[in-house]
């Protein structure tokens, strides 16, 4: 079920912020909502995703959500998924050094 109510939109807009910054607990939370398709529509490879990049990070639930989206997926959606991860790492690789 979708659920596109003003305050899931709004709680994605902030995910989204932070996550492109990087931070592994907005993309945790962003990949819930890809995941569940509240804010977003559901799309389990954007979640996948959002969840490799932040367990790239360490970030464990992130990992354990990833497992467990992956038993849903198919493995050209499970490609497509790290393909976007290792793209969005090297666009966002240096970000901040200097």
């Amino acid at each position: 079920m979708n659920f596109l109510s003003a305050d899931d939109v709004e709680a994605v807009k902030w995910f989204r912020k932070a996550a492109e910054q990087g931070n592994a607990e907005a993309q945790l939370g962003l990949g819930v909502m890809y995941a569940n398709g509240r804010g977003v529509p559901q799309n389990e490879v954007l979640a996948h995703r959002w969840w490799n990049l932040a367990g790239a990070q360490g970030h464990t639930i992130a990992r354990k959500n990833m497992e467990l989206i992956a038993n849903y997926m198919t493995k050209e959606q499970i490609a497509d998924a790290q393909r976007m991860a290792r793209e969005w790492q090297v666009k966002h690789s240096g970000q901040g050094e200097e």
